[in-house]
């Protein structure tokens, strides 16, 4: 692995709005290529900490970086907005506006790192990986595969590393990203040598208005693609089989994936803890890869892995020694027989069902800022719930659902009285697991779903014995 060029984008003129984990690292990638940068967020604790990073530059690089508002783009070859600052629904931000006048380009980090790659003249090979959940777990295990079998490879993008934060890999190499539906609908000349499409549920909507423009947005995945390159696609939903009946007509190679058989049956499969290809078993699932969502995503990662030349056996090891997902279904710690299970990176219903579907009796720890539908799709699973404890700002929406079909619950606002009240019920009732899988985004009361995550490991890990069961509906 080398650096870039730093004459990769000399006599280029960008501005980046939004310098939070993707920005920054563009504004860094970019200045270091050459390119004069002009960045601005409308936080002053954000400028602050990019104008510390900026001292610890080499002056040529430095000066090249301005930190002031963006007020016209003309002249600019690009924009380059953080994923969360829409550029069209539900209200475009200014600044994109600006972009649309001038004719400049709105641009995700993915694209600049796959322009510079190619700039750099190395052929690595590129894994495009979305979908509504698994992306994470999917997006890491092909990474840790391709790894244990000795290929070059960087990820990230949505997960982990920005975009441009990761080195210039050789012409072996692959760039493993995972792609949220807001880095997709900023594309231009990136071309996935193997895309993978999971599966398809209501989530982001206010932004791509409605279902058929997040599923619109989601399938740019494949754009581009040639009779060279692969595309991968789950079948357990209707959008997905709709799109893959698309997809099966080429250019690309389509391989159809699932958790489970399906009919008519899918080319890749879970079944029996294994991975099955065409009826022929390929490879067993490892112990951190619990349930049938997780076949799915060892599923596409068996379809891509083989596609980018690894072996079955070589696919055989890197699932039994891949070591899980911080914040997905992580048992995090055990006490008198109840196992603290986080799973805080499920922000939507779908994502926590995968979750709930892996346990027959259990104590659930919900709640947050809820998604479109709440979690009316989670009413099967309530009979396997002790208990709930809901916290959050829509707690109370929430617990009206709970209140409907007579499933208990209680309010208690934060994980901090969530989760000793959790284990006191769950010694209580002899219940084996207490799981936090908020259905929820955290930004209520977290920085994101990692801190959500990890608060909650250390009240588990911390909880007392002698906790006293405090229950009781809308406690």
């Amino acid at each position: 692995m080398n650096s870039f060029p730093s004459t990769l984008f000399t006599g280029h003129h960008y501005a980046v709005l939004g310098l939070g984990r993707n920005g920054v690292p563009a504004v860094l990638a970019l200045a270091k290529g050459g390119a004069r940068v002009q960045a601005w967020d409308d936080g002053e604790t954000a400028r602050t900490a990019l104008a510390h990073q900026c001292a610890d530059l080499p002056a040529d690089v430095a000066a090249r970086i301005t930190c002031a508002p963006i007020e016209t783009l003309t002249g600019f070859d690009g924009l380059v907005l953080s994923p969360g600052i829409p550029h069209v629904l539900p209200k475009p931000h200014p600044v994109a506006l600006l972009a649309k006048e001038a004719g400049v380009p709105i641009l995700s980090d993915a694209e600049l790192l796959y322009q510079a790659v190619r700039r750099a003249g190395s052929k690595a090979r590129f894994a495009g990986i979305t979908g509504t959940n698994g992306k994470s777990t999917t997006t890491t295990l092909l990474a840790h595969i391709l790894a244990e079998a000795g290929v070059p490879v960087a990820a990230g993008g949505n997960l982990g590393p920005a975009a441009l934060a990761l080195p210039l890999l050789p012409d072996n190499g692959v760039y493993v990203l995972e792609m949220s539906s807001y880095m997709l609908e900023r594309l231009d000349t990136l071309r996935f040598d193997a895309a993978c499409l999971l599966n398809l549920t209501p989530d982001h909507l206010d932004r791509h208005a409605g279902m058929e423009g997040y599923a619109h947005v989601k399938t740019r995945v494949f754009a581009g693609q040639t009779e060279a390159d692969l595309a991968v696609i789950g079948v357990e939903d209707q959008w997905c089989r709709d799109i893959a009946a698309r997809l099966k007509a080429g250019p690309a190679r389509c391989i159809t994936i699932s958790g489970a058989p399906v009919t008519p049956p899918s080319d890749v499969y879970g079944q029996a803890n294994a991975i099955w290809h065409n009826a022929r078993k390929v490879a067993d699932i490892g112990p951190a890869l619990p349930g049938s969502h997780n076949a799915e995503n060892a599923a596409a990662t068996y379809a891509m892995a083989s596609f980018l030349g690894i072996t079955d056996n070589q696919i055989a090891t890197g699932l039994r020694t891949f070591p899980g997902l911080p914040h997905r279904q992580k048992v995090v710690a055990e006490q008198d027989g109840v196992v603290f299970v986080d799973d805080s990176k499920a922000t939507n219903a779908d994502a926590s069902s995968r979750a709930l579907d892996c346990y027959d009796k259990l104590v659930w720890i919900a709640g947050g800022m809820a998604k479109e539908g709440g979690i009316a799709s989670l009413v099967p699973y309530f009979p396997r719930m002790a208990h709930t404890f809901l916290i959050g700002r829509d707690a109370e929406e929430l617990a009206a659902t709970l209140e409907a079909h007579n499933a208990p619950y209680t309010v208690v606002g934060t994980l901090e009285a969530a989760v000793p009240a959790a284990y006191a019920v769950a010694r209580q009732t002899q219940t084996p697991v207490v799981l936090l899988s908020p259905a929820c985004a955290s930004f209520d009361q977290f920085s994101g779903f990692e801190a959500r995550g990890l608060r909650f490991q250390e009240l588990a890990r911390t909880v007392s014995a002698e906790t006293t069961p405090q229950t009781g509906k809308n406690g």
